[in-house]
C-alpha cells in the first residue's frame, strides 16, 4: 500500500514478499516508481511483511535505491528481528564498484609471462623427476619381491600398446618409406644418383625415422590412453582408495604401464623399420626402375648393424619419457571433465616434444662418439 502524504510518501508492503510471488511483487514495485520520483521522503514500513526472503528482500532494496538515486531521503522502519539480518545483508551488496586493476606496461606484462612460464616449466620437471623417482622404487622393490609382479596386469597392457599397435604402426611406417622413396627418386634423378635413394632410405629409417615415427604414434595412442585412464581413476577416486587398502598406486597401476611400453616400442620400431624399408623397395621397384635383388644388395652395402643398433637404444628412453609424462599428467587430473581433457592434450603434447628434443640429443651424442 503507498500512502502519499504532502512530501513524504509511506510504503507499507505487506504478506509474502517471496520467490513464489514475484511476479506480482515487480508488478507492485514498478507501480509506485512514478510516485517514487515526486516525493522527496520515502518510509518504507515493513511491519506488514510476513513472510521474506532474498529476492524479496532485494526488490525492497530496490525501491529503496531508487528513491535514493533521485535524491531523496529514505527510512526502513518495522522490520522484524528475524529478518533484520536479511536486510542489512541484502543492503550492502553492490554498494561499492571494484577497483580496476592499475593498469601495466607491456613490458611487465611480457616479464610477468615469461615469469609464469618458468614457473610451470620448473613444476613440470618437479613432476617428471618425482614420477621417475616413485617408479624406480617401485621397480626396486619388485626385485626384491619378484612375486609381486601384476603379470596380468603387465601382459594386458603388452597386448593393448604392442599387439593392437601394429597394424597401424606397419601402415604409417610403410607409407613413410614409400613417400621417402620416391621423393628420392624424384630429385636424385636429375643428378644420375639414383642408387643413393637406397642409402637414403636405409639410413633414416633405421637411425632416426622408423624409431621417431613409432615414438610419435605411442605417444599419440597409447600416452593418450594412459592420462585418460589414470585421470577418471582420479576422478572417481579410485587411486584414493587404493592408497587406503594399503597398496602403492605407482606400483599397481603404473609400472605394469611403463614396464610394457620400454618392452612395446622397440619392437614396435623393429616392425616398422621393416614395412618402411619395404615401403621404400615397391617404390624403387615400381617407380625407380630397381629390382628387388638390386635394391637390397645395395641396402646390404649401405646399412650396417650400427645403424640398427642407434635406433634400437633410443626406443626403450623414448618410450619411458612417453610413459612418465603420460602418467604423472594422468594423476594431476582434478574432478572435472575439463580438466581430463586439458590434461590428455597436455600429454600428448609434452610427449611428443620431449621425444623430439631426445632424439636430437641422441643425434649428438652417437656423432660425438662416432656411430
Amino acid at each position: 500500500m503507498a500512502t502519499p502524504s504532502g512530501d513524504v510518501l509511506e510504503l507499507r508492503p505487506a504478506g509474502s514478499w517471496t520467490a513464489a510471488n514475484v511476479t506480482a511483487l515487480e508488478a507492485l514495485s514498478g507501480a509506485v516508481s512514478a510516485q517514487l520520483d515526486r516525493s522527496k521522503t520515502v518510509r518504507l514500513d515493513l511491519a506488514g511483511v510476513r513472510e521474506l526472503d532474498t529476492i524479496g528482500a532485494w526488490l525492497l532494496e530496490k525501491i529503496s535505491r531508487r528513491a535514493t538515486s533521485a535524491g531523496h531521503r529514505t527510512e526502513v522502519v518495522g522490520v522484524a528481528d528475524n529478518y533484520a539480518g536479511l536486510i542489512e545483508e541484502v543492503r550492502q551488496v553492490n554498494r561499492h564498484n571494484p577497483v580496476p586493476p592499475p593498469a601495466l606496461s607491456p613490458v611487465v606484462v611480457k616479464v610477468n609471462d615469461v615469469g609464469r612460464s618458468a614457473v610451470s616449466a620448473s613444476e613440470d620437471v618437479t613432476v617428471f623427476l618425482q614420477m621417475l623417482g616413485s617408479l624406480f622404487l617401485a621397480l626396486a622393490s619388485l626385485l626384491r619381491r619378484p612375486r609381486s609382479l601384476r603379470l596380468t596386469s603387465l601382459v594386458y597392457q603388452l597386448y593393448k600398446v604392442g599387439w593392437q599397435a601394429i597394424p597401424i604402426v606397419v601402415l604409417i611406417t610403410f607409407l613413410i618409406g614409400a613417400i621417402i622413396a620416391q621423393q628420392g627418386f624424384f630429385h636424385f634423378r636429375k643428378f644420375g644418383a639414383d642408387s643413393y635413394v637406397v642409402d637414403m632410405v636405409g639410413i633414416l629409417v633405421l637411425r632416426e625415422l622408423g624409431v621417431l615415427i613409432v615414438a610419435i604414434m605411442v605417444a599419440g595412442r597409447s600416452g593418450s590412453a594412459y592420462t585418460a585412464e589414470l585421470g577418471s581413476m582420479k576422478m572417481r577416486e579410485e587411486i584414493d582408495a587404493l592408497s587406503t587398502m594399503g597398496l602403492d598406486p605407482v606400483e599397481v597401476l603404473i609400472l605394469p604401464r611403463i614396464v610394457a611400453l620400454v618392452f612395446a616400442l622397440p619392437i614396435l620400431s623393429f616392425i616398422g623399420s621393416i614395412a618402411a624399408l619395404y615401403g621404400g623397395g615397391l617404390v624403387a621397384q615400381f617407380y625407380g626402375g630397381m629390382g628387388p635383388a638390386i635394391y637390397i644388395a645395395r641396402l646390404h652395402d649401405a646399412v650396417s648393424v650400427t645403424h640398427f643398433e642407434v635406433g634400437m637404444i633410443k626406443a626403450p628412453f623414448m618410450a619411458l619419457v612417453i610413459g612418465i609424462v603420460a602418467c604423472s599428467e594422468g594423476l594431476r587430473v582434478k574432478g572435472s571433465a575439463e580438466s581430463l581433457g586439458k590434461q590428455t592434450t597436455t600429454s600428448v603434447v609434452k610427449s611428443i616434444f620431449l621425444v623430439i628434443v631426445l632424439d636430437g640429443l641422441f643425434a649428438v651424442f652417437f656423432a660425438s662418439i662416432g656411430m
